[in-house]
């Protein structure tokens, strides 16, 4: 036998005990057995080791080695845990109060919610839920002098599909019904029609409401429509270059429509809608917030018929002479314009199928070499600053020098005596050099800016040029004798019918407008503001010139083919050279072929400016313009009633020799 570690023995031929438990060894109660000594003696003692020092509590964790009776030293056995079982009447109670605190908590916040703050918060999931929408409302219609509308809204329905509200039983017949009746593809027609979550699925825009009700009848479910307006022009191409159209949005795009949007769009409505869980807007719920406001109509200066036989007439004979294109303006000596005609045209209810350049207003957008209508300002600057008078007489060749440049007048003659009445009836550019020299190139460039050339016309537009007249300081040698006779500088045609509105108004410019004033809801007209005016030329000047202007339609002047049976008329030609925008000068860029004059000459009551840009066939302003300027002259005079005034026209002296 071996001794132990405390001095006993043990005895070899048994085993010590291992202290692991096998099955069965734990107590029932939990409690592990004791280890017992080999020989079947008394359990050993549970020693507790003590510290190196040997003295104070046991290491923690250690627990004592069991030792067997003598037997060899074996390793100590792990300690053994004991669990004690939870009282479940504990568990249960810790369980029922935590329930207890967390229904209170809900039931106070439902009180809370439901009670004490119900208000705000229905409110907010009302606010959430609910919103607000434009209601549209009616624009304001353009219309002539008369109110005969170029422009009108009328009553629309908007119809769409709610794919919630939709039977089933309905839906093929709804989906064929919609797409044969609004000419829609039947696929597209079907997706909205199954549309989810979505509530609101807009069909077609713009049905005429008779065709709503039509549609209607079906008793179709989840079919809706909601009142909308329609933009629609009666005379398609009634002045359309200066109406213009609007958008989709029914906002103003071009021409007057986006000018006076502001005073034809009135203000839309605002009603409360509610929203889906999509977020999609539902038009069927809500209440009305705001009444619609109608947008006021504008009331033109513009004559409907003379409007449209000024259109026929210049889109004639652009086509007949096979010119690029022209316009016609009739204007009033008081600045307002009856008619307003370019070419080339469109239709506003057609858009997509125009082109930018025909819808560019050419009365305005186009500016071009006044050539010989520019010819009075000249002498009007002249005879105002009392250089010249009618019956002044000029030694007029048929060429002359200036610089490096030759000037010569359209016709070949020998050298004559003319009075400045004679220059001006048979357009002499030689004999208007002459004057534009007396006035200098200041005076001229001052008598020019008065007239309004190079400055805005006060129509305010889109697209309007302005033309082009440069400081008389930047001017070279040969630019006063060529601006003297309207060369080297450009005007659009309003400006150029407001210089012979100037003269017919005995020398006051007025400043040309096409706004009479608005009409409200309630049929209540209010004026346009008076246009600007200034004097730009003396009465009497302005007599001296109207007899000039009349002597061009004479049996000698230039234009005889602009006479008017029974009214005394005047008026100036205007032939000039276009200069090529590729190559920058006059060659290949053909002509502008004008006249512009008034009616009856001793006492004016309409102004017709005639424009054809590069006509081909003829482009000599006495055969090319006179006529359509007495084609619309007698139109308007006969279709305003505007008589003659019985009066002859006076001998007018051209050659010194008369």
């Amino acid at each position: 036998m071996s001794p132990s570690r405390d001095g006993r023995s043990r005895d070899p031929r048994r085993p010590a005990s291992s202290g692991r438990s096998g099955r069965g060894s734990a107590a029932k109660d939990g409690r592990q057995e004791r280890p017992r000594a080999s020989g079947g003696g008394e359990p050993q003692r549970r020693r507790t080791r003590r510290s190196p020092a040997g003295s104070g509590p046991a290491r923690p964790g250690a627990a004592a080695r069991p030792r067997g009776d003598g037997g060899p030293s074996g390793p100590a056995p792990p300690p053994r845990r004991r669990f004690r079982l939870v009282n479940p009447q504990r568990r249960i109670k810790l369980s029922l109060v935590m329930m207890v605190v967390i229904m209170l908590v809900f039931a106070g916040r439902l009180i809370q919610i439901q009670g004490i703050e119900a208000e705000r918060y229905a409110a907010a999931a009302e606010q959430q839920r609910r919103t607000t929408i434009d209601i549209p409302t009616t624009r304001g219609a353009i219309t002539d002098i008369n109110g005969n509308p170029f422009a009108m809204s009328v009553e629309s329905r908007l119809v769409f599909v709610d794919p919630t509200e939709i039977r089933a039983d309905q839906r093929g017949e709804l989906i064929g019904e919609l797409s044969e009746r609004f000419g829609l593809d039947t696929d597209a027609v079907a997706a909205k029609v199954d549309a989810t979550p979505s509530r609101y699925q807009v069909i077609e825009q713009n049905v005429p409401p008779q065709e709503w009700k039509d549609l209607a009848a079906h008793g179709f479910q989840g079919l809706g429509a909601m009142v909308d307006y329609k933009r629609i022009y009666p005379d398609e191409t009634g002045a359309a270059d200066l109406i213009g159209f609007t958008n989709a949005e029914g906002q103003g795009a071009e021409g007057l429509e986006a000018v006076l949007d502001t005073t034809l769009a009135g203000e839309a409505g605002r009603q409360q809608v509610d929203l889906a869980a999509s977020g999609t807007q539902i038009p069927m719920a809500g209440g009305l917030a705001k009444d619609p406001v109608p947008g006021k109509d504008a009331r033109l200066t513009l004559d409907q018929d003379v409007q449209w036989h000024a259109e026929q007439a210049i889109a004639e004979r652009s086509e007949e002479l096979e010119a690029d294109g022209g316009s016609v303006i009739v204007m009033r000596p008081d600045g307002e314009i009856v008619a307003m005609a370019d070419y080339p045209t469109y239709s506003p209810q057609d858009i997509d199928s125009s082109t930018a350049e025909e819808r560019s207003n050419g009365a305005v957008a186009e500016a071009f070499e006044p050539g010989s209508t520019n010819k009075v300002i000249t002498a009007a600057g002249a005879l105002e600053e009392g250089l010249t008078t009618p019956d002044t007489v000029y030694t007029v060749p048929y060429s002359i020098q200036r610089y490096d440049r030759t000037f010569k007048d359209d016709h070949f003659h020998e050298t004559e005596r003319m009075t400045l009445n004679g220059i001006i009836a048979k357009s002499s550019n030689v004999g208007t050099i002459q004057v534009g020299e007396q006035l200098g190139k200041d005076r001229l460039y001052t008598y020019l800016g008065k007239f309004g050339i190079g400055q805005p016309t006060g129509l305010d537009l889109p697209g309007e040029n302005a033309g082009i007249l440069t400081d008389p300081d930047d001017w070279w040698g040969t630019q006063l004798p060529s601006i003297s006779f309207g060369q080297g500088l450009s005007v659009n045609a309003v400006q150029m019918a407001s210089v012979y509105a100037t003269v017919a108004n005995d020398g006051v410019r007025v400043e040309p407008h096409v706004l009479a004033g608005t009409v409200d809801e309630d049929g209540e007209f209010t004026p346009a503001p008076d246009a600007k005016k200034e004097r730009v030329i003396s009465k009497e000047t302005a007599d001296e010139l109207k007899l000039m202007l009349e002597a061009v339609t004479g049996e000698d002047g230039t234009a005889e083919k602009a006479r008017i049976p029974g009214y005394r008329v005047a008026g100036k030609t205007g032939t000039a050279n276009r200069v090529d925008p590729e190559t920058g000068s006059y060659k290949g860029g053909g002509h502008t072929s004008s006249f512009v004059g008034f009616a009856p000459a001793d006492d004016p009551q309409l102004i017709v400016q005639v424009v054809l840009h590069n006509p081909k066939k003829e482009y000599y302003a006495g055969k090319a313009a006179a006529p359509v300027f007495t084609d619309v002259m007698t139109f308007a005079l006969k279709s305003l009633k505007i008589d003659s005034t019985g009066t002859d026209a006076p001998n007018i002296r051209l050659m010194e020799n008369e």
